[in-house]
């Protein structure tokens, strides 16, 4: 069993503050304290690391995350930095003339914060791309620009519910186009956009994930390959689709080799694409109130399923009438299962955006865990931001309540639903300590908690000391320049030197740190 020690770092462990080394063995944290006892205490180990004064945390869980197409735009057409309508379409122009014939796939326009005001329209899209198939989907994923040459690879798309004829594709008619654009990736083009996807997140000090996939999301295909790749970062994968029997759910987790039937299985959209499910209409749509993809019965015929064949359970929820969905299918599942039966299954909800405390208490009561992302209120938060355009002022500023959720008892998990947001962990714990709404953050402390402890537990995972630095604890942990400053909201993230998971370097910024000498 080799034993590695560290010293002289900055070490962050609520056992052992003021810790300046620790020793690893088999995986395992075996011990915390200073260097100079370190030094006497480990003479006969078989590495030691020189820190030269850089900081280690435990390395990060980012519980909602999209492997493929954050890869896929890590390498690809990304226009989350394009600041107007003519720079996107100059943008989708340059791509498509590099590489002609090519389905193009590209992600992040958004319209809110163009001078413009309004998506591309097909027509405006069929002539920057010249006849190439073009997908471009929206920031938040829930609607995509597409070109004429897309949609004669998704002809179901046209006239199904979400279809426009010049604007962006939502709801159903979304589906084809999506699944069309991703046909159009070979494996070989998959399979190196997931490991550029796990090379990043492991970069951002990120060890473990959760992959939120599903049939129109991602395919089977691509979870099995995602599942099947030794990138260093651990891959927990979700399946989103309903089931109604205990016999349904067993099966397709084999079949998918799926962890849990949760993630992005939706109950409505997204507020950008106005397609998330309220209560009173959007403030810049009258008379639309989103869309409802699950209804109540569903919610519960999935939970009851799932809680019997022993698995988690989960749904997208942002709207507000989305949230009570979701709050009625608890109910009744809890009437056939009991209280007891739902919470010893560690359901989850992802992104839970509109919810007040009494819905909170209810969901904390169910042993829900709320997979939340810090990133979306840094976005579009505050009273100018996309929310309030889209809500108005009052229900914008009440989105993302961090603070009511913790306060209520409910488990927070933070991920970044990337590609929709940037795998930016320190970000989020900062967006999350420095919310835009007065009242709604948390302590950085218990953000930073959000980040990294609570994400095993979203993962259904029972292990007390996972995503800690204590004796006993498995040794997950990142190595970074600089002690990052949780103070200011503005202030730059420090640079990962080393991500280590289970006693294993996954990632290592080369000549960052020196090489350990040995014994």
């Amino acid at each position: 069993m080799t034993t590695t020690v560290l010293l002289g770092g900055h070490i962050h462990s609520p056992s052992a503050p003021g810790a300046t080394a620790m020793a690893v063995a088999g995986g395992t944290v075996i011990w915390l304290g200073t260097e100079e006892s370190a030094r006497g205490r480990f003479d006969g180990a078989d590495e030691v690391v020189e820190l030269h004064g850089a900081f280690v945390a435990a390395a990060f869980v980012d519980a909602h995350v999209h492997a493929t197409s954050t890869g896929l735009l890590l390498d690809g057409l990304d226009l989350t930095r394009t600041t107007s309508l003519r720079e996107c379409l100059d943008t989708v122009a340059r791509h498509a003339s590099a590489r002609p014939g090519a389905v193009l796939w590209g992600h992040g326009w958004d319209e809110t914060s163009w001078p413009e005001a309004r998506p591309p329209s097909r027509t405006e899209l069929d002539r920057a791309a010249a006849g190439t198939a073009v997908y471009l989907s929206r920031i938040d994923a829930h609607s995509a620009a597409v070109s004429s040459a897309l949609l004669v690879r998704a002809p179901d798309a046209v006239r199904a519910d979400g279809w426009s004829s010049e604007g962006p594709l939502s709801r159903e008619a979304h589906h084809p186009a999506r699944r069309a654009a991703r046909e159009s990736i070979t494996p070989a083009q998959r399979t190196d956009a997931q490991r550029m996807f796990l090379t990043h997140a492991a970069a951002r000090g990120v060890a473990v994930v959760h992959e939120c996939a599903g049939p129109d999301i991602s395919g089977a295909d691509d979870l099995a390959g995602l599942l099947a790749l030794d990138a260093g970062v651990e891959v927990i994968g979700y399946w989103g689709q309903p089931v109604a029997t205990s016999e349904q759910a067993t099966e397709l987790l084999a079949a998918t080799g799926a962890h849990g039937l949760a993630g992005d299985l939706c109950c409505d959209g997204a507020i950008g694409s106005r397609t998330a499910a309220l209560c009173r209409p959007y403030a810049d749509a009258p008379g639309n109130r989103g869309v409802t993809y699950l209804d109540a019965d569903a919610v519960a015929a999935h939970l009851v399923a799932c809680s019997l064949a022993g698995t988690q359970a989960g749904f997208h929820v942002i709207g507000d009438a989305a949230t009570g969905t979701v709050l009625a299918g608890l109910a009744t599942a809890e009437t056939q299962l009991g209280a007891a039966a739902l919470r010893a299954r560690t359901h989850r909800v992802e992104h839970l955006e509109m919810v007040d405390a009494e819905q909170a208490g209810q969901l904390a009561r169910a042993g829900v865990v709320a997979s939340v992302q810090p990133a979306f209120d840094a976005a579009w938060g505050g009273p100018d931001g996309m929310y309030a355009l889209r809500l108005g002022k009052p229900r914008a500023a009440a989105m993302n309540p961090f603070a009511t959720l913790e306060r209520a008892g409910m488990v927070l998990a933070f991920g970044s639903d990337t590609p929709v947001t940037g795998v930016e962990p320190w970000a989020a714990v900062r967006a999350a300590a420095h919310h835009r709404t007065p009242g709604s953050g948390i302590s950085p402390a218990a953000a930073f908690t959000a980040h990294t402890r609570a994400g095993y537990r979203a993962g259904g995972g029972t292990d007390p000391l996972a995503g800690t630095l204590v004796p006993g604890a498995p040794a997950s942990y990142a190595v970074w320049d600089a002690e990052p400053d949780l103070a200011s909201p503005e202030a730059e993230s420090p640079r990962c030197l080393r991500t280590v998971h289970h006693g294993r370097t996954i990632f290592d910024r080369e000549g960052a740190l020196p090489e350990p000498s040995r014994h």
